[in-house]
Parts: structure tokens; sequence; C-alpha cells
């Protein structure tokens, strides 16, 4: 079904500061006519919900219209990257879309922008560069400094905009963001929208300073307070400091004092106010005031016919909207992932200099054998890098100590010399922030990959990797193709902090793929692989297998079999499946096995841990009929656990033996040598538990 046609007035999406000189009536009355859209909008949103017609609940961003329809105005939505909060309504309506989009995400049903897979505020247009927010209040401003530093990275004259509240400013990801875009020189209007009530706490029980905005001082940016009771002192405002930002690169911080009309959503009460609060709040609100100035201007006939038009315009798109047919679940466990994405024409060698190649040497290196070199997995993965980073112009890495220093485990040293800190990048202690960086890029055209110091460590970016990042395609069909490499495991006397497994804990959440070589050649292979694909990636590297001897590593062109799962022994007794390190522990088994018992084990190699490719193992345990999974992970709740139930579901009858699992002690991970050594698996104890299980 088609939308109504859209009205004169909200055909035109942008105002600029010139237009108001050269009109300024003319100007001020489309200024007011979206406000008056949202607004309405709005108000029959909450009639709509009232009705039992909308589910879930809605947040309105009735008082906001002020702030919001002057900035949405003002971007170049050509180049310009927004995520608005759930007061935004207006500024949606203005960014992309037709009214009825709109409303159908409200109505989650087929004409959803997010197929109905998202809640009703949760959306937006990652194609035009709307990113669509996620609950927690905060996360989206490293994911707008990642989006325009990406635009400007290609050269386009971009400025971002964050919106959140004066309840969120008290985040850690907000002191993170503020302080990374003022580091990296990324101009983005940060837009802290202060009605006075998070929730129901009120400001006074939030801060001990009443000026939000001179926490600017302390990131080296601008910072200046805005009231808004005035809509075009609001578009004069907001004009003049993104014009700005955009022309000086930097970021600013504007406290833009803003009204909450109606609650924090439709069903909150207000009755934490003092009587009489909220009558004055309402009393204040810059519609009907602005509204009155206008008239009493001369342009009350122009007012009313605006008016005409909004409420015929919204009843209209209710009621298309409205009318569309209820959403299916047809796609939604397909549409989990991004499509599977064509191989990149990597150069066939382990080295590359694109740059010094013309056609005919190109052609000439291509029909030449690759020839292999020794390498421990550490310098491996550093020659993938370098690949990456010398044929693929989107690529860059970050993480923290990864330029002069060459990162905790000296994986990237060398990189920051040879390519320079645009594509390297030294990032602040920020794990959240700067994984939302990478987000954001990622969202745009970039290809990045973050080194996190420790896989510990992504602990502190877990909000931005399991709800944000891995629900991206399924809740707005957008690809994320963004490599997390994730120095792990235990062995080296680290501790608790240092030497966690964290595959059971962070693919139990969907949309993450996840690879764990357990060679250089795999590892090489692995990062490549990761590289091209569209969704998030995380690749696990074992921190004792860096430096573990040296081994062949050449180009493979069948890289991309690192998703497949690796056969290393042929046996028949039982099937083993494991990953990592335990890889090497487990062949060292299998050998101890054959020499002393003459029995022989199927080893499998996982390699790909999401998606889980396990037609060639369940074929083996069918033929063996005996099942061993060991990993270095906690047994209970471990990855194991998930491996057992797939391999074993469909062949239980033909099982000669309960499934064995080997795994580490259900408590942290000590210290002491001794002490570690009885936590996890090692050769012995998988030859003990083998061979106590075989009787």
């Amino acid at each position: 079904m088609t939308f109504p046609a859209t009205p004169t007035p909200f055909q035109r999406r942008d105002l600029r500061l010139a237009d108001l000189e050269r009109d300024r009536s003319g100007s001020l009355l489309q200024l007011y006519a979206w406000m008056q859209l949202a607004r309405t909008g709005d108000n029959r949103i909450l009639d709509l919900f009232r009705q039992g017609l909308i589910r879930g609940t809605v947040t309105g961003g009735q008082g906001n219209e002020s702030l919001i329809c002057p900035l949405a105005l003002l971007a170049d939505k050509s180049v310009d990257v927004v995520s608005f909060s759930h007061r935004g309504f207006g500024g949606h309506l203005i960014w992309s879309g037709h009214l009825g989009d709109h409303l159908a995400q409200y109505f989650a049903n087929s004409g959803s922008p997010t197929k109905a897979r998202e809640g009703n505020i949760h959306h937006g247009d990652p194609a035009a560069r709307s990113l669509p927010m996620i609950s927690h209040l905060g996360i989206m401003l490293s994911n707008v400094i990642g989006a325009v530093d990406s635009q400007r990275r290609a050269g386009r004259p971009a400025v971002g905009f964050a919106f959140f509240g004066d309840g969120s400013s008290s985040t850690g990801d907000v002191h993170e963001s503020l302080n990374l875009a003022s580091v990296l020189g990324v101009p983005v209007v940060f837009v802290i929208e202060n009605n006075k009530y998070a929730y129901s706490t009120p400001v006074c029980e939030q801060f001990v300073s009443p000026n939000l905005f001179e926490r600017a001082r302390g990131y080296g940016m601008e910072g200046f307070a805005l009231d808004c009771h005035d809509p075009e002192h609001v578009l004069r405002t907001l004009g003049a400091a993104i014009d700005r930002a955009r022309t000086t690169a930097r970021p600013v911080l504007v406290e833009a004092h803003t009204f909450r009309l109606r609650g924090h959503a439709a069903y909150d009460t207000c009755d934490y106010m003092k009587p009489g609060e909220a009558e004055a709040i309402l009393a204040e609100d810059p519609l009907p005031r602005w509204r009155a100035t206008l008239a009493a201007a001369g342009l009350g006939a122009q007012l009313d016919a605006i008016d005409a038009q909004v409420r015929d315009f919204v009843e209209s798109s209710i009621k298309a909207a409205m009318a569309l047919p209820p959403i299916t679940p047809e796609g939604m466990l397909e549409e989990l992932f991004a499509p599977e994405a064509p191989a990149l024409p990597w150069l066939p060698s382990l080295n590359s200099q694109p740059s010094t190649l013309n056609s005919s040497e190109l052609s000439t290196l291509n029909s030449q054998p690759s020839t292999g070199e020794a390498l421990t997995l550490a310098q491996a993965i550093n020659r993938a890098l370098r690949k990456i980073l010398a044929e693929r112009p989107e690529s860059l890495v970050l993480g923290q100590d990864i330029g002069t220093y060459g990162g905790a485990f000296k994986v990237t040293e060398g990189l920051l010399k040879d390519f320079g800190r645009p594509r390297v990048l030294s990032t602040p202690l920020c794990e959240s922030a700067s994984t939302g960086y990478a987000i954001g890029l990622a969202s745009i055209g970039h290809r990045p990959i973050e080194e996190f110091q420790f896989a510990d460590f992504a602990t502190d970016a877990t909000t931005q990797l399991v709800l944000n990042a891995a629900t991206y395609h399924f809740r707005a069909g957008q690809k994320v193709p963004l490599v997390l490499r994730f120095p792990c495991g235990g062995g080296l006397t680290f501790g608790s902090f240092h030497s966690q497994e964290l595959e059971s804990a962070l693919l139990s959440f969907p949309g993450l793929k996840a690879l764990y070589p357990s060679t250089p050649q795999d590892a090489f292979n692995a990062l490549l692989a990761a590289y091209e694909d569209d969704n998030p990636v995380i690749v696990f590297e074992h921190k004792g297998l860096y430096r573990r001897g040296k081994h062949p590593v050449q180009w493979d062109p069948n890289y991309r079999a690192v998703w497949q799962p690796r056969h290393v022994r042929t046996g028949d007794f039982a099937t083993i499946v494991t990953y990592g390190e335990m890889v090497l522990h487990c062949a060292d088994a299998c050998q101890y096995f054959q020499d002393e018992y003459e029995t022989t084990f199927d080893l499998f190699d996982l390699r790909a841990l999401s998606p889980l490719k396990l037609d060639a193992i369940k074929a083996s345990v069918a033929r063996t009929g005996r099942l061993v999974i060991v990993h270095e992970g906690r047994k209970t709740h471990g990855f194991g656990a998930e491996l057992v139930a797939r391999l074993t579901e469909e062949h239980w009858g033909q099982l000669k033996a309960a499934p064995l699992r080997i795994a580490a002690m259900d408590i942290p991970v000590p210290f002491a040598p001794e002490l570690e050594a009885a936590y996890r698996p090692s050769k012995d104890k998988i030859i003990d538990a083998i061979a106590a299980w075989m009787g």
C-alpha cells in the first residue's frame, strides 16, 4: 500500500542560516511545520498506544521539538551522521523516510523499517547514516564518532550529532566518548538533552555542579548551555555551532535545557514530582508559546493552514500504516548474519607491495607458485595485518599500545612505522568507546581491526559487542565488518584477569562470528577470512601459541576453509573435538594412545566456533560411536556442553558410550604455576581422563 503524498511543507528537509536571512518568515514557518508534525504525531502515537493498537510502550518527544527539529533541519543529510535518542521522533521524520514508515515501526507490522524486530524507538536509517539507538544510554556516542571519522577519512566534510540525557551523562561511555572525540579531533556535536529528570531522578540528586556543559573544558572542547524556549534562537545558535565544528573539525558539547512534558514514557504517572511541578513544566511548552509569537507577527493564516495540513497528513498516514499486513517470522534466522561476502582480490603472496606493481607484474605474480616461510603464530598474524593494510585502503588497526610499542604481545610491531598513525591507531584506555568507534567506522565503509590487550578486557565492551554490533544486521539490516582480536588463554601465570577463555560467554549471544586458530597457517588465514566477512568476527588468539615454535606459512588460496573444522588425525575408537592450544595437547595424547595401546582417534580442530560447521564431525561420531570434547574453558556452562548437544542429539542411539568432556576446573584462573597447572587441561590430564573413560 502506498502512503499519502507528502504535503509541500514537508518536502523540504533542510534549512540553513542563509535561508533564515533571506526569507525569515518562510524559514520559521518551515520549522514550525516540522515541529507541529512531530508534536501531532507523538500525541496520536500516545492515543493509539492507549487504545491498544501500539505494543510495548512509547516515550514521547513532546516538548523536545524546539531542539530536535532545528538541529535536524540544519544537518547536511547528504554526509552527516546522527543517532537520535528516544525523544527524537521529529528528527527521524526530518532525516529520512515517510511519516508512514515511522508509524509502521510503532505498529510493528510489515512496513516496519526494522521488520518489527526492534522496539518502536530503536530504529534509524543506517543507509542515510542515522544510527539506530540501543537502550543502553551513552553507548551510541562512540558509534557516531567512528561513523563521522569514516566520512572524514573519505574526504567528506561530515559532522556528527549524538544525543544523550542528563541521566546518561553520568555513564562511563559518555566520558570515554567525549575524550576519544577530542583526542582524535572528530567533529561531533554532543547534545545533552537536560530536561531535569532521569526517569524519576531529578538533576539535584545526580550532580553537584549544575552546569553539565562545563565538563567540556576537561576534554579540551567548546561547551555551552542552550535555552530551548525560543526555536529561532536554537536554530541560530546551533547553526553557528555546527558551522564551527565543520570548519575546525573539533567536537562541541551542548547542554540543551529542554522539556519533558509527559513523563519518561506512557506508563509514567509522574507521582514523584512536587505538587504543581508538572503543571509548571506544561506552562513552559515552547510550541504553543512560539506559535502565538508567530501569529502575533502576522502569520496566523499560514499557521492555520499548516495545522490543517498536519492533521490531515497524520490521520491519512495512520490509516495507511495501520492497513499494512502483519509481520511474519520468515527470514529471522537467515538474516541473523549478513550474507556471505565475495572474496577480496588478494595478491597471492605473504608479502604485499601493491603500490609498486603494474598490471603486467601483478599478472606474473599471480601465475607464480607461492613460497612458504617459517613463522611463529604471532609473526603470521603480523604478516596478515601487513597484507591487509597494504592491499586494502579501507582497513585500519586500532587498540591500546599497538603503535610504537607494538602491542602487549608485539603482534603489531612495526606497523605504525610502515603505515602511519591514521591507519595504525593507539587509542586511549577506553575499551567500550574504542569498540563503539570501530562499529561506527564499520557501519559507513571502513573495515577496522581492533586488538584488545587481553581478551579479559573485552568485558568492558560487552554491551558494544553483544548487544550492538552482534544485533546490528538482524535489527537494522546493516553490515558491520569488524575484526576483534582477543589474546586469550592461560598457562602463562597471568592470573584471573589476564587468562580467561570467553568463547562460551560471548557466543551465547547471537550475531557474533568467531575463529580460533591453533597453527600459524590457520592464524594467517583466519585474519584474511575474518577481515573480508561482513559481520563482527572475534579471532581468539591463544597467548601460549604466539611463540611456540615456527611452522611453515604460505599464501593459501583456500584460506576460507578456516571456517570449517580441520581433520588433524584419523582414527576409529572415538572422535575428539577441540580447538586452540588444546589441539596440541590432544594431538600428543592421540600419539600416546597409538604408541602405547594401538588405539586411534579421529581428531578435529574446530577452528570456527561460530557459526558451527559440524557435518564432518557428525559423520565421524556416527562412525566411531564415541565422542570426547576438550577445551580450556571451565566445564560448567562451557562450550563443550553445546558441542555435545549438537553432535549427539541426532545419533544418541548409536553411541557406544556417554560423551566425555575434559575442561578446566569451575574456579577463577589461579595465579601460581602449580595451581594453574591443576586448574587447566594438559596432555597428561587428557590421557588420564580418556583412559579412565575407556575403562
